[in-house]
Protein backbone atom coordinates (compact mmCIF):
# COMPACT_ATOMS: atom_id res chain seq x y z
CA UNK A 1 0.00 0.00 0.00
CA UNK A 2 1.37 3.41 -0.95
CA UNK A 3 1.87 5.97 1.83
CA UNK A 4 0.92 9.46 0.65
CA UNK A 5 1.66 12.67 2.54
CA UNK A 6 -0.84 15.41 1.81
CA UNK A 7 -4.47 16.30 2.43
CA UNK A 8 -7.84 15.14 1.12
CA UNK A 9 -10.10 17.35 -0.97
CA UNK A 10 -12.54 17.35 1.94
CA UNK A 11 -9.85 18.91 4.16
CA UNK A 12 -9.00 21.39 1.40
CA UNK A 13 -12.67 22.39 1.01
CA UNK A 14 -12.96 22.82 4.77
CA UNK A 15 -10.03 25.26 4.62
CA UNK A 16 -11.19 27.26 1.59
CA UNK A 17 -14.24 26.91 -0.56
CA UNK A 18 -15.08 27.28 -3.36
CA UNK A 19 -11.85 26.76 -5.28
CA UNK A 20 -10.72 28.87 -8.19
CA UNK A 21 -12.27 27.39 -11.39
CA UNK A 22 -8.85 26.75 -12.91
CA UNK A 23 -7.62 24.92 -9.79
CA UNK A 24 -10.87 22.93 -9.54
CA UNK A 25 -10.57 21.87 -13.18
CA UNK A 26 -6.91 20.82 -12.78
CA UNK A 27 -7.69 18.70 -9.72
CA UNK A 28 -10.62 17.02 -11.46
CA UNK A 29 -8.45 16.30 -14.50
CA UNK A 30 -6.12 14.39 -12.15
CA UNK A 31 -9.08 12.40 -10.77
CA UNK A 32 -10.17 11.56 -14.32
CA UNK A 33 -6.64 10.40 -15.20
CA UNK A 34 -6.80 7.96 -12.28
CA UNK A 35 -10.29 6.77 -13.24
CA UNK A 36 -9.27 6.31 -16.87
CA UNK A 37 -6.57 3.91 -15.66
CA UNK A 38 -8.82 2.01 -13.22
CA UNK A 39 -11.56 1.71 -15.86
CA UNK A 40 -9.04 0.34 -18.37
CA UNK A 41 -8.12 -2.23 -15.74
CA UNK A 42 -11.82 -3.11 -15.46
CA UNK A 43 -12.45 -1.54 -12.03
CA UNK A 44 -15.40 0.75 -11.15
CA UNK A 45 -14.74 2.78 -7.96
CA UNK A 46 -18.43 3.45 -7.00
CA UNK A 47 -17.64 5.99 -4.26
CA UNK A 48 -15.89 9.03 -5.76
CA UNK A 49 -16.12 11.96 -3.31
CA UNK A 50 -13.80 14.63 -1.80
CA UNK A 51 -12.87 12.44 1.16
CA UNK A 52 -11.56 9.76 -1.22
CA UNK A 53 -9.28 12.06 -3.23
CA UNK A 54 -5.93 13.23 -1.86
CA UNK A 55 -3.46 15.87 -3.05
CA UNK A 56 0.11 14.93 -2.16
CA UNK A 57 2.66 17.45 -0.94
CA UNK A 58 4.11 17.34 -4.46
CA UNK A 59 0.73 18.24 -6.01
CA UNK A 60 -0.09 14.73 -7.26
CA UNK A 61 -3.76 13.67 -7.32
CA UNK A 62 -4.44 10.31 -5.70
CA UNK A 63 -7.81 8.47 -5.79
CA UNK A 64 -8.14 6.35 -2.65
CA UNK A 65 -10.42 3.85 -0.94
CA UNK A 66 -11.38 1.27 -3.53
CA UNK A 67 -13.09 -0.56 -0.68
CA UNK A 68 -16.46 -0.87 -2.47
CA UNK A 69 -15.07 -0.97 -6.01
CA UNK A 70 -16.25 -3.77 -8.30
CA UNK A 71 -14.88 -5.27 -11.47
CA UNK A 72 -16.78 -4.13 -14.53
CA UNK A 73 -17.51 -7.75 -15.35
CA UNK A 74 -19.23 -8.03 -11.97
CA UNK A 75 -20.80 -4.57 -12.03
CA UNK A 76 -24.33 -5.99 -12.33
CA UNK A 77 -23.99 -7.12 -8.73
CA UNK A 78 -24.82 -3.68 -7.36
CA UNK A 79 -26.83 -5.11 -4.47
CA UNK A 80 -25.47 -6.69 -1.32
CA UNK A 81 -26.93 -9.83 0.16
CA UNK A 82 -29.46 -7.64 1.94
CA UNK A 83 -30.44 -5.99 -1.36
CA UNK A 84 -28.64 -2.74 -0.49
CA UNK A 85 -27.05 -0.18 -2.77
CA UNK A 86 -23.71 1.25 -1.67
CA UNK A 87 -22.57 4.82 -2.22
CA UNK A 88 -22.48 8.31 -0.72
CA UNK A 89 -25.76 10.20 -1.09
CA UNK A 90 -24.38 13.53 -2.34
CA UNK A 91 -22.32 11.80 -5.07
CA UNK A 92 -24.58 8.85 -5.95
CA UNK A 93 -25.37 8.29 -9.63
CA UNK A 94 -29.05 7.86 -10.56
CA UNK A 95 -28.48 4.23 -11.52
CA UNK A 96 -26.86 3.52 -8.14
CA UNK A 97 -29.75 5.19 -6.32
CA UNK A 98 -32.21 3.00 -8.26
CA UNK A 99 -30.32 -0.20 -7.60
CA UNK A 100 -29.38 -0.68 -11.25
CA UNK A 101 -26.12 -2.03 -12.65
CA UNK A 102 -23.18 0.36 -12.46
CA UNK A 103 -20.35 0.92 -14.91
CA UNK A 104 -17.56 3.43 -15.55
CA UNK A 105 -20.10 6.14 -16.40
CA UNK A 106 -21.43 5.95 -12.84
CA UNK A 107 -18.00 7.07 -11.60
CA UNK A 108 -18.08 9.95 -14.11
CA UNK A 109 -21.42 11.17 -12.69
CA UNK A 110 -19.92 11.12 -9.18
CA UNK A 111 -16.89 13.00 -10.51
CA UNK A 112 -19.28 15.59 -11.94
CA UNK A 113 -20.76 15.99 -8.44
CA UNK A 114 -17.25 16.38 -7.02
CA UNK A 115 -16.35 19.02 -9.63
CA UNK A 116 -19.62 20.86 -8.87
CA UNK A 117 -18.66 21.06 -5.18
CA UNK A 118 -15.10 22.22 -5.92
CA UNK A 119 -16.52 25.03 -8.08
CA UNK A 120 -19.39 26.12 -5.83
CA UNK A 121 -18.56 24.97 -2.30
CA UNK A 122 -21.65 22.71 -2.17
CA UNK A 123 -22.80 19.48 -3.82
CA UNK A 124 -25.40 19.72 -6.61
CA UNK A 125 -28.19 18.31 -4.45
CA UNK A 126 -28.89 18.88 -0.77
CA UNK A 127 -31.58 17.60 1.54
CA UNK A 128 -32.56 16.73 5.07
CA UNK A 129 -31.67 13.05 4.63
CA UNK A 130 -29.68 10.82 2.30
CA UNK A 131 -32.95 9.48 0.87
CA UNK A 132 -34.15 12.97 -0.02
CA UNK A 133 -30.84 13.65 -1.76
CA UNK A 134 -30.95 10.34 -3.63
CA UNK A 135 -34.46 11.13 -4.90
CA UNK A 136 -33.13 14.40 -6.34
CA UNK A 137 -30.33 12.57 -8.15
CA UNK A 138 -32.98 10.47 -9.86
CA UNK A 139 -35.66 13.04 -10.57
CA UNK A 140 -34.37 16.63 -10.35
CA UNK A 141 -32.27 18.42 -13.00
CA UNK A 142 -28.85 19.55 -11.81
CA UNK A 143 -28.51 23.33 -11.28
CA UNK A 144 -25.96 25.33 -13.25
CA UNK A 145 -22.77 25.76 -11.14
CA UNK A 146 -22.66 29.42 -12.22
CA UNK A 147 -25.88 29.93 -10.26
CA UNK A 148 -23.76 29.72 -7.10
CA UNK A 149 -20.45 31.04 -8.46
CA UNK A 150 -20.65 33.73 -11.20
CA UNK A 151 -16.92 33.26 -11.91
CA UNK A 152 -17.75 30.01 -13.72
CA UNK A 153 -18.05 30.51 -17.47
CA UNK A 154 -20.66 28.91 -19.72
CA UNK A 155 -18.27 26.31 -21.16
CA UNK A 156 -17.37 24.96 -17.71
CA UNK A 157 -21.08 25.05 -16.82
CA UNK A 158 -21.81 22.89 -19.85
CA UNK A 159 -19.11 20.33 -18.99
CA UNK A 160 -20.47 19.87 -15.46
CA UNK A 161 -24.08 19.55 -16.64
CA UNK A 162 -23.11 17.00 -19.30
CA UNK A 163 -21.36 14.90 -16.64
CA UNK A 164 -24.52 15.08 -14.48
CA UNK A 165 -26.93 13.85 -17.17
CA UNK A 166 -29.49 11.46 -15.61
CA UNK A 167 -29.31 8.99 -18.49
CA UNK A 168 -25.86 7.44 -18.57
CA UNK A 169 -26.12 7.20 -22.36
CA UNK A 170 -26.42 11.01 -22.48
CA UNK A 171 -23.40 11.78 -20.30
CA UNK A 172 -19.68 11.33 -20.95
CA UNK A 173 -18.96 7.78 -22.04
CA UNK A 174 -15.41 7.59 -20.70
CA UNK A 175 -13.02 9.53 -18.46
CA UNK A 176 -10.81 10.56 -21.38
CA UNK A 177 -13.66 12.39 -23.13
CA UNK A 178 -14.66 14.09 -19.85
CA UNK A 179 -11.06 15.21 -19.25
CA UNK A 180 -10.65 16.50 -22.82
CA UNK A 181 -13.75 18.71 -22.51
CA UNK A 182 -12.74 19.90 -19.05
CA UNK A 183 -9.26 20.89 -20.23
CA UNK A 184 -10.72 22.59 -23.31
CA UNK A 185 -13.07 24.65 -21.13
CA UNK A 186 -10.19 25.58 -18.81
CA UNK A 187 -7.98 26.70 -21.69
CA UNK A 188 -10.72 28.56 -23.55
CA UNK A 189 -10.93 26.07 -26.41
CA UNK A 190 -14.25 24.78 -27.89
CA UNK A 191 -15.88 21.94 -25.98
CA UNK A 192 -17.72 19.02 -27.57
CA UNK A 193 -21.09 19.52 -29.26
CA UNK A 194 -22.57 16.90 -26.93
CA UNK A 195 -21.67 18.91 -23.82
CA UNK A 196 -22.86 22.18 -25.32
CA UNK A 197 -26.11 20.49 -26.37
CA UNK A 198 -26.72 19.20 -22.85
CA UNK A 199 -26.35 22.72 -21.47
CA UNK A 200 -28.80 24.11 -24.03
CA UNK A 201 -31.37 21.42 -23.22
CA UNK A 202 -30.95 22.10 -19.50
CA UNK A 203 -31.66 25.80 -20.12
CA UNK A 204 -34.45 27.19 -18.03
CA UNK A 205 -35.42 23.78 -16.57
CA UNK A 206 -32.48 23.84 -14.18
CA UNK A 207 -33.43 24.73 -10.63
CA UNK A 208 -31.41 25.05 -7.43
CA UNK A 209 -32.44 22.64 -4.70
CA UNK A 210 -32.16 24.07 -1.16
CA UNK A 211 -31.62 22.22 2.05
CA UNK A 212 -28.97 21.08 4.47
CA UNK A 213 -26.13 18.90 3.21
CA UNK A 214 -25.07 15.75 4.96
CA UNK A 215 -22.56 16.69 7.61
CA UNK A 216 -19.96 14.09 6.81
CA UNK A 217 -20.74 12.83 3.33
CA UNK A 218 -20.36 9.28 4.58
CA UNK A 219 -20.78 6.22 2.41
CA UNK A 220 -24.42 5.12 2.74
CA UNK A 221 -26.07 1.72 2.39
CA UNK A 222 -29.32 2.11 0.40
CA UNK A 223 -31.46 -1.07 0.65
CA UNK A 224 -33.89 -1.87 -2.14
CA UNK A 225 -37.58 -1.83 -1.30
CA UNK A 226 -40.52 0.56 -1.00
CA UNK A 227 -40.12 3.75 0.93
CA UNK A 228 -42.99 5.37 2.77
CA UNK A 229 -43.12 8.36 5.06
CA UNK A 230 -42.54 7.17 8.57
CA UNK A 231 -41.26 3.84 7.33
CA UNK A 232 -37.81 2.35 7.85
CA UNK A 233 -35.09 4.84 7.12
CA UNK A 234 -37.51 7.79 6.82
CA UNK A 235 -35.75 9.87 9.45
CA UNK A 236 -32.21 8.69 8.99
CA UNK A 237 -29.69 11.53 8.75
CA UNK A 238 -26.26 11.04 7.32
CA UNK A 239 -23.91 11.63 10.25
CA UNK A 240 -21.07 9.43 9.12
CA UNK A 241 -22.57 6.06 10.08
CA UNK A 242 -23.74 3.44 7.63
CA UNK A 243 -27.49 3.82 7.27
CA UNK A 244 -30.15 1.52 5.81
CA UNK A 245 -32.19 3.44 3.25
CA UNK A 246 -34.44 2.54 0.28
CA UNK A 247 -33.22 2.32 -3.30
CA UNK A 248 -35.15 4.92 -5.24
CA UNK A 249 -36.07 2.80 -8.22
CA UNK A 250 -38.19 0.35 -6.17
CA UNK A 251 -40.94 2.71 -4.98
CA UNK A 252 -44.22 1.46 -6.52
CA UNK A 253 -45.72 4.89 -5.94
CA UNK A 254 -43.33 6.21 -8.60
CA UNK A 255 -45.41 4.73 -11.41
CA UNK A 256 -48.40 7.13 -11.16
CA UNK A 257 -45.98 10.05 -10.93
CA UNK A 258 -44.16 8.83 -14.03
CA UNK A 259 -47.44 8.56 -15.92
CA UNK A 260 -48.45 12.04 -14.80
CA UNK A 261 -45.03 13.39 -15.83
CA UNK A 262 -45.39 11.81 -19.28
CA UNK A 263 -48.84 13.35 -19.65
CA UNK A 264 -47.45 16.78 -18.80
CA UNK A 265 -44.66 16.38 -21.35
CA UNK A 266 -47.12 15.36 -24.07
CA UNK A 267 -49.37 18.29 -23.20
CA UNK A 268 -46.47 20.75 -23.42
CA UNK A 269 -45.38 19.30 -26.77
CA UNK A 270 -48.92 19.61 -28.10
CA UNK A 271 -49.15 23.26 -27.03
CA UNK A 272 -45.76 24.05 -28.56
CA UNK A 273 -46.74 22.30 -31.78
CA UNK A 274 -49.97 24.26 -31.98
CA UNK A 275 -48.12 27.54 -31.47
CA UNK A 276 -45.65 26.68 -34.22
CA UNK A 277 -48.49 25.89 -36.62
CA UNK A 278 -50.23 29.17 -35.77
CA UNK A 279 -47.04 31.16 -36.36
CA UNK A 280 -46.39 29.47 -39.69
CA UNK A 281 -49.99 29.98 -40.74
CA UNK A 282 -49.83 33.65 -39.77
CA UNK A 283 -46.67 34.20 -41.79
CA UNK A 284 -48.20 32.47 -44.77
CA UNK A 285 -51.39 34.55 -44.61
CA UNK A 286 -49.51 37.80 -44.23
CA UNK A 287 -46.87 36.78 -46.78
CA UNK A 288 -44.27 38.05 -44.33
CA UNK A 289 -40.76 36.65 -45.00
CA UNK A 290 -38.57 35.45 -42.17
CA UNK A 291 -35.97 38.01 -43.16
CA UNK A 292 -38.07 40.69 -41.52
CA UNK A 293 -36.90 39.55 -38.07
CA UNK A 294 -35.74 42.61 -36.13
CA UNK A 295 -32.00 43.14 -36.30
CA UNK A 296 -29.89 44.90 -33.69
CA UNK A 297 -26.30 46.11 -33.74
CA UNK A 298 -23.82 44.19 -31.62
CA UNK A 299 -22.11 46.56 -29.16
CA UNK A 300 -18.30 46.68 -29.22
CA UNK A 301 -17.14 45.50 -25.79
CA UNK A 302 -13.53 44.40 -26.35
CA UNK A 303 -11.19 45.70 -23.59
CA UNK A 304 -14.17 46.27 -21.27
CA UNK A 305 -14.62 44.53 -17.89
CA UNK A 306 -16.77 41.43 -18.33
CA UNK A 307 -19.53 42.82 -16.08
CA UNK A 308 -19.78 46.01 -18.14
CA UNK A 309 -19.61 44.07 -21.41
CA UNK A 310 -22.33 41.62 -20.38
CA UNK A 311 -24.61 44.46 -19.31
CA UNK A 312 -24.10 46.23 -22.66
CA UNK A 313 -24.90 43.06 -24.60
CA UNK A 314 -28.09 42.47 -22.60
CA UNK A 315 -29.12 46.12 -23.06
CA UNK A 316 -28.94 45.57 -26.83
CA UNK A 317 -31.39 42.67 -26.57
CA UNK A 318 -28.72 40.01 -26.96
CA UNK A 319 -27.49 37.15 -24.76
CA UNK A 320 -23.85 37.19 -23.50
CA UNK A 321 -21.95 33.91 -23.35
CA UNK A 322 -18.56 34.04 -21.62
CA UNK A 323 -15.58 31.71 -21.58
CA UNK A 324 -12.15 32.19 -20.05
CA UNK A 325 -8.98 32.44 -22.13
CA UNK A 326 -5.39 32.67 -20.89
CA UNK A 327 -4.07 36.14 -21.66
CA UNK A 328 -1.55 38.71 -20.50
CA UNK A 329 -4.37 41.24 -20.15
CA UNK A 330 -5.99 42.00 -16.80
CA UNK A 331 -8.15 39.23 -15.40
CA UNK A 332 -11.83 39.77 -16.21
CA UNK A 333 -11.17 41.87 -19.33
CA UNK A 334 -12.94 40.98 -22.58
CA UNK A 335 -10.21 40.28 -25.15
CA UNK A 336 -12.40 39.16 -28.06
CA UNK A 337 -16.05 38.88 -29.08
CA UNK A 338 -18.09 37.11 -31.73
CA UNK A 339 -19.98 38.56 -33.60
CA UNK A 340 -17.82 41.66 -33.83
CA UNK A 341 -18.95 45.08 -32.65
CA UNK A 342 -21.24 46.77 -35.18
CA UNK A 343 -22.50 43.56 -36.82
CA UNK A 344 -26.28 43.28 -37.27
CA UNK A 345 -27.83 40.15 -35.77
CA UNK A 346 -31.30 39.00 -34.80
CA UNK A 347 -32.53 40.19 -31.42
CA UNK A 348 -31.98 37.47 -28.85
CA UNK A 349 -28.84 36.14 -30.56
CA UNK A 350 -25.86 34.99 -28.50
CA UNK A 351 -22.69 37.08 -28.31
CA UNK A 352 -19.62 35.05 -27.33
CA UNK A 353 -17.19 36.94 -25.07
CA UNK A 354 -13.62 35.73 -24.53
CA UNK A 355 -12.55 36.85 -21.04
CA UNK A 356 -8.96 36.99 -19.83
CA UNK A 357 -8.20 34.59 -16.99
CA UNK A 358 -4.68 35.97 -16.71
CA UNK A 359 -1.54 34.19 -17.85
CA UNK A 360 -2.14 30.45 -17.74
CA UNK A 361 0.91 29.51 -15.70
CA UNK A 362 1.88 26.81 -13.24
CA UNK A 363 4.86 26.63 -10.86
CA UNK A 364 7.55 24.05 -11.66
CA UNK A 365 7.34 21.39 -8.90
CA UNK A 366 10.27 20.37 -6.69
CA UNK A 367 11.51 17.14 -8.31
CA UNK A 368 14.82 16.73 -6.41
CA UNK A 369 15.49 13.09 -5.43
CA UNK A 370 12.62 11.89 -7.68
CA UNK A 371 13.16 9.52 -10.59
CA UNK A 372 12.57 10.73 -14.17
CA UNK A 373 9.49 8.46 -14.39
CA UNK A 374 8.01 10.00 -11.26
CA UNK A 375 8.77 13.45 -12.65
CA UNK A 376 7.01 12.69 -15.93
CA UNK A 377 3.82 11.64 -14.14
CA UNK A 378 3.74 14.78 -12.01
CA UNK A 379 4.63 17.14 -14.86
CA UNK A 380 1.93 15.65 -17.08
CA UNK A 381 -0.70 16.12 -14.36
CA UNK A 382 0.26 19.82 -14.23
CA UNK A 383 0.09 20.28 -17.99
CA UNK A 384 3.87 20.41 -18.42
CA UNK A 385 6.14 18.36 -20.69
CA UNK A 386 9.22 16.33 -19.78
CA UNK A 387 12.29 17.53 -21.68
CA UNK A 388 15.86 16.24 -21.79
CA UNK A 389 17.76 14.50 -18.99
CA UNK A 390 21.38 15.64 -18.52
CA UNK A 391 23.77 13.66 -16.27
CA UNK A 392 25.52 15.80 -13.66
CA UNK A 393 27.95 15.01 -10.86
CA UNK A 394 26.43 15.52 -7.44
CA UNK A 395 27.45 13.39 -4.49
CA UNK A 396 24.44 14.47 -2.44
CA UNK A 397 21.93 12.72 -4.73
CA UNK A 398 21.74 9.00 -5.51
CA UNK A 399 22.60 7.84 -9.00
CA UNK A 400 19.64 8.15 -11.39
CA UNK A 401 17.76 10.64 -9.20
CA UNK A 402 17.00 14.25 -10.13
CA UNK A 403 19.42 16.90 -8.87
CA UNK A 404 17.68 19.99 -10.29
CA UNK A 405 15.41 21.21 -13.08
CA UNK A 406 15.53 23.86 -15.76
CA UNK A 407 13.49 26.03 -15.20
CA UNK A 408 14.14 25.83 -11.46
CA UNK A 409 11.51 24.53 -9.06
CA UNK A 410 8.99 27.16 -7.98
CA UNK A 411 9.37 29.23 -11.15
CA UNK A 412 6.07 30.00 -12.87
CA UNK A 413 5.92 28.79 -16.47
CA UNK A 414 3.21 28.63 -19.10
CA UNK A 415 1.11 25.48 -19.31
CA UNK A 416 2.59 23.24 -21.99
CA UNK A 417 6.17 24.33 -21.24
CA UNK A 418 9.03 21.84 -21.25
CA UNK A 419 10.98 21.08 -18.07
CA UNK A 420 14.51 19.67 -18.47
CA UNK A 421 16.10 17.47 -15.81
CA UNK A 422 19.61 17.30 -14.35
CA UNK A 423 20.08 13.71 -13.17
CA UNK A 424 22.81 12.43 -10.84
CA UNK A 425 25.45 10.40 -12.72
CA UNK A 426 26.62 8.67 -9.55
CA UNK A 427 30.13 10.05 -10.14
CA UNK A 428 32.01 12.94 -8.57
CA UNK A 429 34.49 15.32 -10.19
CA UNK A 430 37.84 15.41 -8.37
CA UNK A 431 38.87 18.96 -7.36
CA UNK A 432 42.44 20.32 -7.40
CA UNK A 433 43.75 20.33 -3.82
CA UNK A 434 47.53 20.54 -4.50
CA UNK A 435 49.07 23.38 -2.52
CA UNK A 436 46.35 23.37 0.13
CA UNK A 437 46.93 22.37 3.73
CA UNK A 438 46.17 18.71 4.31
CA UNK A 439 43.29 19.49 6.70
CA UNK A 440 41.58 21.78 4.16
CA UNK A 441 42.08 19.34 1.30
CA UNK A 442 40.79 16.40 3.32
CA UNK A 443 37.70 18.35 4.36
CA UNK A 444 36.90 19.32 0.76
CA UNK A 445 37.32 15.78 -0.54
CA UNK A 446 35.33 14.25 2.32
CA UNK A 447 32.42 16.60 1.65
CA UNK A 448 32.34 15.25 -1.91
CA UNK A 449 32.15 11.68 -0.64
CA UNK A 450 35.78 10.60 -1.13
CA UNK A 451 37.90 8.59 1.33
CA UNK A 452 41.33 10.06 2.19
CA UNK A 453 44.72 8.35 2.57
CA UNK A 454 47.83 10.38 3.50
CA UNK A 455 51.55 9.76 2.94
CA UNK A 456 54.29 12.10 4.12
CA UNK A 457 57.54 12.98 2.36
CA UNK A 458 60.41 15.26 3.33
CA UNK A 459 60.15 18.54 1.50
CA UNK A 460 61.19 22.15 1.70
CA UNK A 461 57.61 23.14 0.85
CA UNK A 462 55.25 24.46 3.51
CA UNK A 463 54.84 21.91 6.24
CA UNK A 464 51.59 19.86 5.97
CA UNK A 465 50.84 21.17 2.47
CA UNK A 466 49.63 18.80 -0.26
CA UNK A 467 52.37 18.10 -2.82
CA UNK A 468 50.49 15.61 -4.95
CA UNK A 469 47.08 13.86 -5.25
CA UNK A 470 46.58 10.34 -6.63
CA UNK A 471 43.60 11.31 -8.83
CA UNK A 472 44.07 14.19 -11.21
CA UNK A 473 41.90 17.28 -10.87
CA UNK A 474 38.89 17.00 -13.18
CA UNK A 475 38.82 13.21 -13.17
CA UNK A 476 35.47 11.50 -12.45
CA UNK A 477 35.39 8.87 -9.74
CA UNK A 478 32.60 6.91 -8.13
CA UNK A 479 31.22 8.14 -4.85
CA UNK A 480 33.30 6.69 -1.97
CA UNK A 481 36.54 6.26 -3.96
CA UNK A 482 39.87 6.66 -2.12
CA UNK A 483 42.28 9.49 -2.98
CA UNK A 484 45.86 9.47 -1.65
CA UNK A 485 47.40 12.80 -0.67
CA UNK A 486 51.19 13.25 -0.59
CA UNK A 487 51.94 15.79 2.16
CA UNK A 488 55.14 17.72 2.93
CA UNK A 489 57.00 17.32 6.18
CA UNK A 490 60.28 19.03 7.21
CA UNK A 491 63.64 17.22 7.06
CA UNK A 492 64.86 15.67 10.34
CA UNK A 493 67.49 17.75 12.25
CA UNK A 494 71.28 17.38 11.19
CA UNK A 495 73.55 15.68 13.88
CA UNK A 496 76.12 18.17 15.57
CA UNK A 497 79.87 17.37 16.70
CA UNK A 498 81.05 18.71 20.16
CA UNK A 499 84.98 19.37 20.73
CA UNK A 500 86.37 19.18 24.33
CA UNK A 501 89.89 20.77 25.20
CA UNK A 502 91.92 19.22 28.07
CA UNK A 503 94.90 21.22 29.75
CA UNK A 504 97.98 19.15 30.86
CA UNK A 505 99.33 19.79 34.41
CA UNK A 506 102.48 21.98 34.79
CA UNK A 507 105.83 20.08 35.37
CA UNK A 508 107.05 19.86 39.03
CA UNK A 509 110.70 20.73 40.01
CA UNK A 510 112.11 18.75 42.91
CA UNK A 511 114.83 20.40 45.03
CA UNK A 512 116.88 18.24 47.41
CA UNK A 513 117.96 20.01 50.54
CA UNK A 514 120.71 18.39 52.49
CA UNK A 515 119.88 17.71 56.08
CA UNK A 516 120.72 20.39 58.58
CA UNK A 517 123.24 19.25 61.15
CA UNK A 518 121.87 18.75 64.59
CA UNK A 519 123.19 21.25 67.06
CA UNK A 520 124.26 19.75 70.32
CA UNK A 521 124.38 21.89 73.45
CA UNK A 522 127.83 22.82 74.29
CA UNK A 523 129.25 21.97 70.95
CA UNK A 524 131.70 24.36 69.39
CA UNK A 525 131.73 25.37 65.70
Amino acid sequence: MEYVEGKTLRELLNERSPLDPDEAARITEGVLDALAYSHRMGIVHRDIKPANVMISNHGEIKVMDFGIARAVADANATMTQTQAVIGTAQYLSPEQAQGHAVDARSDLYSTGCLLFELLTGRPPFQGDSPVAIAYQHVGEPAPHPSTFNPAIDSALDAVVLHALAKDREARYQDATAFRADLQAARLGRPISDAARGTALVAGETTMAIGGVASAAGATTLLPAGPYAAGGPGADVADHGNTASLPAIGHDPDDEPRKRRGLAYVLLVLAVVGALVLLILAGKSLLNQPAASVQKVAVPSVVDSPVETASAAVRAAGLVPETHNVASAKDIGTVIDQSPSGGDLVARGSTVSLSVSSGPDTVPVPDLRDDSPDEAKTLLTSLGLKLGTSTPVDDSSVDKGKIVSTDPASGQAVAVGSTVNLNVSSGQVTVPDVVGKLRSDAASQLSDLGFRIKTTYVTSTQTEDSVLKQSAKAGAKLSYGSTITLTVAQPAPPTPTTTTTTTTAPSPTTTVTVPPVPTLTTGATH
